[in-house]
């Protein structure tokens, strides 16, 4: 096998190792955080998102996936990636307010009853604290993906929030797993809302 050849195994092997691990440590949290999201949307609520850098891919995926269909047709589900308008994110930043970046319209549009999405993928933001801190003034629910085992921002969940962290992961090792979780989280949203 050449030297590129083993190094591809290797990924692929490493892969299949931090799978396994998540899938033992995170599975039960995955059908507590469906459910968080299915009661938000059952009860007119929305679903908001935010991340930082390359994390934000995830999370507007999964607005993606609930705005437009995941594995089935069905009614769009009402989803917000605060990271998606760039406009609004670069307004925010060039008042050198970038710790605001999140929180600041998290306080604008979310509103009881509603759910905050994270996902953290290299280590936690002081951004993505405030959003979670202005989300409960807002009387919303949490739910946090992290690549870093509990930390900082597990000092700041309520009783009734949720979050899933894998084991001090680097972003390039956990954004496959932490898609694997919104797929898993997705599907059981659809599965729990319209069947099949």
């Amino acid at each position: 096998m050449t030297d590129t050849g083993q190094k591809i195994s290797q990924w692929f092997a490493s892969h299949m190792e931090h799978t396994a691990e998540a899938a033992s440590t995170v599975s039960p949290a995955i059908e507590k955080a469906a459910d968080a999201c299915v009661a938000t949307l059952l009860q007119d609520g929305k679903i908001i998102t935010c991340a930082n850098g390359n994390a934000n891919v995830l999370a507007q995926y999964f607005c993606t996936a609930l705005l437009s269909r995941f594995d089935q047709e069905r009614p769009a589900l009402p989803a917000i990636n605060l990271g998606a308008d760039a406009t609004t994110y670069s307004a925010i930043c060039r008042d050198n307010r970038f710790n605001d970046t999140f929180s600041r319209q998290v306080r604008a549009i979310g509103k009881p009853g509603d759910l905050l999405l994270v996902v953290v993928d290299d280590g936690h933001k002081a951004n993505l604290i405030q959003a979670i801190q202005a989300a409960h003034d807002r009387e919303m629910m949490i739910v946090v993906l992290s690549a870093r085992a509990k930390s900082d921002i597990t000092s700041l969940m309520h009783p009734d929030d949720h979050e899933l962290a894998l084991n001090d992961l680097p972003p390039n090792e956990a954004t496959p797993i932490l898609l694997l979780i919104l797929n898993a989280i997705c599907d059981l949203i659809d599965h729990k809302l319209f069947g099949g």
